[in-house]
């Protein structure tokens, strides 16, 4: 990957989000679970399509921080729609883990 400017950088809107509600989403084409994350009271709840299933359930997820890109289109996923890309990075068999504050932040918060 080439350099990017910090500008260019500043374009991504990363935010912290605290998941809400999570369930199946057996008609997706890879494993994934449907998520529902609250960030804050100047983007509201959100919703995301996430490939996590190695790792995660929906019974776990409600209460738990995460990272997310909140300012990419959003993507129908299936008949899902899904409007923030969550992030993660994936452990040594490729599966994802997510990405959260170490710490209780306020959903919403901006990362820089």
């Amino acid at each position: 990957m080439g350099e990017i400017s910090f500008d260019d950088f500043l374009k991504v809107d990363i935010r912290a989000g605290r998941v809400i509600r999570a369930e199946p989403y057996p008609e997706a084409r890879k494993p994934a679970i449907k998520l529902w994350i609250d960030f804050g009271p100047e983007l509201g709840e959100r919703k995301s399509s996430a490939q996590i299933t190695a790792h995660y359930t929906p019974e776990t997820l409600p209460g738990r921080m995460v990272m997310a890109v909140v300012n990419f289109p959003p993507r129908q996923i299936g008949k899902f729609m899904s409007e923030v890309l969550v992030l993660g990075v994936p452990d040594e068999a490729g599966k994802v883990v997510l990405l959260a504050p170490d710490q209780d932040v306020m959903p919403g918060a901006r990362m820089f």
